[in-house]
């Protein structure tokens, strides 16, 4: 790593490379992969030789009242050594195997990516992290949160509680991904607010899903009806993320489950992108990948 310094006439100046709420220095920043700081009268800029190269253009353009020229792809954005979020430790984000990468570019530009595969891939996880990445950005001014409400193989009886607190169970692994990538205090005040909503799969009925982003968790446990009811739902300015696996179908024996069924039907669509998933993508304990193997070699 090295260090390149950009002296900065006056405030002016600082406005126009910075941008609107610093949306010029957050992409160059993550264009180029180089660390952007202020210092006194200075910028600061830290990373490898050619990237700072390439940085020190786009800011000499910006400082001159020029626009960010660099064409990188927002998908080469996020699959690049700087990850578009941290952990609240300040670990780095990034996939970790081919699929995570196309599931990822798929979100970026497609209206719609079905994702199936084992447990642990990183389905929800990414799915997480690119909403938040779009709410940041304004391409979305809002998060949903769904899933079907199905027991996995048990009955549980009445839950206590309000709304929320019956189908927070469900939507387990969504608020914990939302926790660890934004903290809790930010993903309570955007529940609060209405940014990010969780709605149960039943009560998408009739609503329109525009200018949201949806994740769809546990689609494996979708009918048929049911996932026409949410695919149908979009709005032209919406996006949904779909993802399940196959392997866990909780639904009641002889019904189809929705996310077999949309593969075989909408297979061939523009703008509908399926990504598979393996047990090579798993990204928890190596044994979850034998144990996968292993339940996968078992025949029904």
């Amino acid at each position: 790593m090295i260090t390149k310094i950009i002296h900065i006439r006056n405030q002016g100046e600082l406005s126009d490379i910075f941008g609107p709420y610093d949306s010029n220095i957050k992409k160059i920043r993550q264009m180029f992969d180089v660390g952007v700081s202020v210092r006194a009268n200075s910028l600061v800029l830290r990373g490898k030789a050619r990237d700072l190269d390439e940085a020190a253009k786009e800011i000499e353009s910006l400082r001159r009242g020029g626009v960010l020229t660099a064409k990188r792809t927002e998908a080469d954005i996020v699959c690049s050594a700087q990850p578009p979020f941290t952990f609240r430790s300040g670990s780095k984000i990034s996939p970790s195997s081919p699929a995570q990468k196309k599931y990822i570019e798929s979100m970026l530009k497609n209206p719609v990516t079905i994702a199936t595969g084992p447990a642990g891939t990183g389905k929800t996880f990414l799915a997480v992290l690119c909403a938040l990445r779009f709410l940041e950005e304004g391409r979305f001014s809002k998060i949903i949160l769904s899933r079907p409400i199905v027991e996995a193989g048990e009955r549980l009886g009445y839950l206590p509680g309000d709304f929320e607190e019956k189908v927070n169970p469900y939507l387990a692994p969504l608020n914990s991904a939302f926790i660890t990538l934004a903290g809790e205090r930010y993903y309570g005040r955007q529940k609060a607010s209405g940014v990010i909503e969780i709605v149960p799969l039943a009560y998408m009925r009739g609503r329109t899903l525009d200018d949201a982003f949806v994740i769809l968790d546990e689609a494996q446990n979708t009918t048929a009806l049911q996932m026409k009811m949410i695919l149908t739902r979009l709005g032209p300015k919406g996006a949904i993320c779909i993802n399940g696996d196959e392997t866990q179908i909780d639904l009641e024996r002889g019904v189809k489950s929705g996310l077999v069924n949309a593969q075989e039907v909408l297979a061939g669509i523009r703008g509908i992108k399926f990504i598979k998933f393996s047990k090579r993508d798993v990204v928890r304990h190596p044994l979850v990948k034998k144990i996968v193997a292993a339940y996968g070699a078992v025949k029904k």
